[in-house]
């Protein structure tokens, strides 16, 4: 299977352009619950493609306002590759979605459209889930502020945390994607002091007097302080070590999340993500 066959094509991929401000991408993530969007540049032969921009720059970069400051460089692919060399990329890359460029943007391949790939027996998908899952899981309790959250979210390097109640048992899960929808970019002035030297002060120019404060306008990505169970997802759905990827993968499209936590004698094993499942295309050629 190649990765024409599985791209989502051009004309229903969302982008932004260039030049552009971070408030209209931040608009579309939120409405569209992506994790990045490809940014692109009107030129006189035609559309280019310069690079894609993540919920993650947009949190971590708030002062930033224009997305050619913002954007990165991600690898591309051709759509005359195999889907398994595509997952192959996104796996050594980390990324989550690889653009289609033949000369210019054709179309873009996601981790959600090798998944249903798999799901629907496109491409192979044996393995079970428990040889794919790393058994280290991010937990957070309850009561956390969700800007705590977000920042353990950050450091962990995953899009997720398991919310444990006061008994340690799971009591939902909270993503990125819940996080991105409830930040909002807030403006404020931050005061400089005085613009010039204090008439005493000994090295100040004569006749040289204070003429007021200064004040430099500021930006930031404000995420609500309250508990983060009032976020969370509390109806959960999990998998077992032996469900395959196929299994797995048909689970994820039907309740549209991007990972499942992993159960085992009825406590938490891990947590199965949708990257993970990527892993079931090695050594398997085109179905």
């Amino acid at each position: 299977m190649d990765v024409a066959d599985a791209m989502t094509p051009r004309e229903e991929v969302v982008t932004v352009s260039l030049p552009g401000t971070r408030d209209e991408a931040l608009s579309y993530l939120q409405e569209r619950g992506f994790s990045s969007i490809p940014v692109i540049k009107q030129t006189d032969t035609g559309e280019e493609y310069r690079g894609l921009l993540s919920r993650e720059d947009l949190i971590e970069q708030p002062e930033e306002d224009q997305i050619a400051m913002l954007m990165r460089d991600v690898p591309t692919v051709a759509q005359t590759a195999s889907l398994v060399e595509a997952a192959g990329v996104m796996r050594e890359a980390g990324v989550r979605r690889l653009p289609v460029d033949d000369d210019s943007l054709v179309g873009i391949l996601t981790v959600t459209d090798v998944v249903r790939a798999i799901a629907r027996s496109e491409v192979g998908g044996e393995t079970p889930v428990g040889d794919l899952t790393d058994a280290a899981v991010t937990t957070t309790y309850v009561e956390t502020p969700l800007t705590v959250v977000e920042r353990a979210i950050h450091h962990a390097r995953v899009p997720y945390a398991v919310v444990l109640d006061g008994e340690g048992d799971m009591a939902g899960i909270v993503t990125e994607v819940d996080i991105v929808d409830v930040a909002r970019v807030v403006e404020g002035e931050d005061d400089t002091g005085e613009s010039v030297a204090g008439q005493d002060d000994e090295w100040m120019w004569e006749g040289i007097k204070p003429t007021g404060n200064r004040y430099l306008p500021t930006r930031n990505v404000e995420i609500p302080a309250e508990p983060v169970r009032e976020f969370m997802t509390t109806d959960v759905r999990t998998v077992t070590r032996r469900r395959n990827a196929h299994e797995a993968a048909r689970l994820m499209m039907n309740e549209d999340v991007e990972q499942l936590p992993l159960v085992s004698g009825g406590s938490l094993a891990g947590v199965v993500r949708d990257v993970d499942l990527l892993g079931a295309l090695n050594g398997v050629g085109d179905e």
